[in-house]
C-alpha cells in the first residue's frame, strides 16, 4: 500500500510555545497536502516531531521510526525535516519510493542544531530511492541556498524544481496553504 510521511521543520522557542500559531505538523501546506493525498488513497501521516525549537536527532529518530517505512513510502521533508530525512536515509539503508525535499536545511554553519546534522550524506541514496526531488526558491534564506549547494554536490542526479517568489515555502511567503506543484509531483 502506498503511504506518505511529511516531516515539518523547526521554529523558534516563542513560536513553539505560543498558542497564536498551529503546531508545526498543522501549519503551512502540510495539512492541505495530507488531506489531498488521503483523498487520493495514499495513507499519509504528519507526525509532530518533539521539541522542534531545539531539535534532537535521537528524539526525532525515535518518533519517526514508529511509522511504517518501506519500498512504497513517499517521504516529504520541509526545511529541518528534509535535513532529518537525508540523515536518517543516509544512516539507514532503507528502500523507499520517493524523497521530496522542500527548502531543505542542514545547518551548514552548525550554529543552531549542535549534533543534529553531524553526518555525511550518502552519495548512493539513489541506489535505494527511485526518485529524489528538491524544491527551492531563488529568494530563500542564504542557509537554505547553501544547504542545497551541499546536497546537490553530493547528489548531482537529484531533480531540482526551481521557483521564484516562494521564499521558504511557508504560508507567509507563498500566500496560500496549498502547494499544487508538490501534490502533482507525488
Amino acid at each position: 500500500m502506498n503511504n506518505a510521511i511529511i516531516i515539518h521543520g523547526t521554529c523558534d522557542r516563542n513560536e513553539y510555545f505560543s498558542d497564536k500559531y498551529p503546531s508545526l505538523s498543522n501549519s503551512h501546506w502540510l495539512p492541505w497536502l495530507q488531506k489531498q493525498l488521503l483523498m487520493n488513497n495514499i495513507f499519509t501521516q504528519t507526525p509532530e516531531m518533539p521539541e522542534a525549537y531545539q531539535p534532537d536527532y535521537k528524539k526525532w529518530q525515535k518518533e519517526f521510526e514508529r511509522l511504517e517505512i518501506n519500498e512504497a513510502t513517499i517521504l516529504v521533508g520541509h526545511s529541518c525535516g528534509g535535513g532529518f530525512l537525508l540523515r536518517w536515509l543516509s544512516e539507514n539503508k532503507v528502500k523507499i519510493r520517493k524523497l521530496v525535499l522542500v527548502a531543505p536545511w542542514i545547518d551548514p554553519k552548525r550554529i543552531k542544531t549542535k549534533d543534529f546534522f553531524n553526518f555525511q550524506i550518502d552519495s548512493s541514496l539513489l541506489d535505494r530511492i527511485k526518485e529524489i526531488h528538491l524544491f527551492i526558491s531563488s529568494d530563500d534564506d542564504a542557509d537554505i541556498i547553501e544547504s542545497v549547494k551541499i546536497i546537490t554536490k553530493v547528489l548531482p542526479q537529484i531533480i531540482i524544481h526551481n521557483f521564484s517568489n516562494q521564499g521558504y515555502f511557508t504560508f507567509k511567503d507563498m500566500g496560500t496553504d496549498k502547494f499544487p506543484e508538490l501534490l502533482k509531483l507525488i
